[in-house]
């Protein structure tokens, strides 16, 4: 299979991995050194310094939203990661969820962004039952954006909501204050289960003490106000007392090996296996441009046990792939689009990334299956869209579009989805886009997400310019039109990189593609502490 247009996609793909490992690492050095020197001369632990001692040695850690925010807020001096540390792993053997705040990033102030990725966490304890830790020490909401963080329903107040709701199903919240924690913030630690405090460093207050002085003309310390001992001896509003962020991630990790069993959702595993094809061919065999064609069949035999794939349906509906295979040891059924054009037995010939009715009708009944079977769903993106057309719309597309999109809304089995390549229009939606909740989404660096390609777009966006010019009575000569188009393309283009996509949160984070296996290992084994209750069920449904 290796030929020279092989090796340069693999050299391409292993380009783009290698500058996502290094904006990974810029990522996280946080503030940067001077910051970070603050921090350690106050006695603190970095942010990843904490979570890394407090994991589970040798075990694997699966980072949520690490270039969130990445090229926003320019003006305020950027917000790395959004100020906060969030990821899946485990503490005493038990797999939990970790939110840390970053110091180092504007003291740890909250942005838009750091309150949407602090929902995202709780969004995944909740959905899975998994613990959640909170390592605070923020000094609150950045005030000269409050009002795109305060009073909404997705803001900042969203988040202690969760807490209430999360203490009243039984979902374990610890917290240490670590640091600064100010005004609303402090009710997230107050508001867990536990919460415990740093002396020295850690202090929680509704007001600081220049607040305090300005509102009630009172002149008092922010230790005296709000310090360790205060609350631990005084208002008995903190739980534990640590003379240090080791002794009190150790604290953490003495309640959390002590917690009872989490439920078991009952999803099937059996001893894990490595795919038997070369997982490292992923690289050669993904295109390195989008447009190109690739058997998607040859991507899923290297990412599952024993490359064993039960396909379903298989000469029916061939623009989409499903099937069951084991990844890790765990039952999965894939849909995954399929890049190939393909011949149906009607004599249509078909083109890759594009969803024909045959192929949604497949789809719609396999992920009724798989429901009916209780097997986790796991989405592999590289769409296009819909087909499009007289004869697809004669033939009932939106119908059985519509029907893919209810099975998909209306699954009940956890999903998964990886977004590989192209992502477009109403195509996200049917293969499980972000607004159809899954579990986890995760993006290869070889992905684009948008309403629709870039040349289409472009050339749409051009069109309406023009018009708009024309109207004011500006007529735009061949040259304009050429220098309009090249603008538009680019804004367009950049906006469908999967960084842009990464930073808004619209998918959990970007990985190398060998790292697939564990993304999906480790969203099911979440999801098997969150029995299913409720009763699959696509109600009404287009026939």
């Amino acid at each position: 299979m290796i030929n020279l247009e092989f090796n340069q996609n693999e050299d391409l793909n292993k380009q783009a991995v290698s500058e996502l490992k290094n904006r990974l690492k810029k990522v996280r050095l946080g503030g940067g050194p001077k910051a970070s020197e603050k921090q350690k001369a106050k006695g603190k632990m970095l942010a990843r310094e904490r979570i890394n001692y407090l994991l589970d040695a040798d075990t694997p850690w699966l980072e949520i939203g690490a270039t969130a925010a990445e090229g926003m807020y320019a003006e305020q001096g950027g917000c790395p990661a959004a100020g906060v540390v969030v990821g899946i792993g485990y503490v005493a053997g038990r797999q939990c969820v970790v939110v840390a705040n970053d110091a180092t990033v504007k003291a740890g102030a909250w942005f838009p962004m750091t309150a949407k990725k602090n929902l995202r966490a709780q969004e995944i304890a909740m959905e899975n039952r998994l613990p959640i830790i909170y390592l605070v020490d923020s000094a609150g909401v950045y005030l000269p954006l409050q009002d795109e963080i305060f009073p909404d329903k997705e803001h900042f107040g969203r988040i202690f909501r969760n807490n209430a709701r999360m203490s009243s199903e039984g979902i374990v919240q610890i917290a240490a204050i670590m640091g600064a924690c100010v005004a609303g913030g402090a009710y997230l630690p107050i508001m867990s289960d536990e919460a415990m405090i740093v002396a020295g460093t850690g202090s929680v207050f509704l007001a600081g003490s220049y607040l305090v002085k300005s509102a009630i003309g009172e002149s008092v310390d922010n230790e005296t106000l709000g310090g360790a001992t205060t609350h631990c001896e005084i208002s008995g509003v903190t739980d534990y007392k640590h003379q240090d962020d080791q002794t009190c991630l150790d604290s953490i990790r003495n309640i959390m090996g002590m917690l009872g069993k989490p439920k078991d959702a009952g999803f099937d595993r059996i001893k894990p296996a490595a795919p038997k094809l070369n997982e490292q061919e992923i690289y050669g065999i993904l295109p390195a441009s989008r447009e190109k064609p690739y058997d998607m069949r040859e991507i899923i035999l290297r990412l599952v046990d024993h490359s064993e794939f039960e396909e379903y349906k298989a000469r029916y509906g061939q623009s989409i792939i499903c099937g069951l295979a084991r990844v890790d040891g765990w039952a999965v059924g894939f849909v995954a689009n399929q890049r190939k054009v393909v011949k149906s037995a009607k004599g249509e010939m078909q083109f890759g990334g594009v969803i024909y009715s045959d192929a949604a009708d497949k789809a719609t009944r396999f992920i009724m299956n798989c429901n009916q079977k209780k097997i986790p769903l796991v989405f592999l993106q590289d769409v296009t869209g819909f087909m499009v057309g007289s004869r697809a719309e004669q033939g009932g597309i939106i119908k059985d579009g519509a029907k893919m999109v209810n099975a998909v809304a209306n699954s009940v089995v956890p999903k998964i989805t990886i977004v590989m390549g192209n992502s477009y229009g109403a195509g996200n939606y049917a293969m499980c886009g972000k607004a159809y909740d899954p579990r986890l989404i995760y993006a290869w660096p070889s992905a684009k997400i948008a309403v629709m390609g870039g040349g289409q777009a472009a050339n749409t966006l051009l069109q309406i310019q023009k018009a708009s010019l024309q109207a004011k009575g500006t007529e735009v000569g061949t040259n304009e039109e050429k220098a309009l188009l090249r603008g538009i393309t680019e804004r367009y283009e950049e906006q469908t990189t999967p960084y842009y996509a990464a930073a808004r949160l619209w998918v959990d984070g970007l990985i190398d593609p060998l790292d697939t296996r564990k993304v999906i290992s480790m969203g099911i084994e979440a999801a098997n502490q969150s029995p299913i209750e409720k009763p699959f069920n696509v109600g009404v449904i287009q026939t």
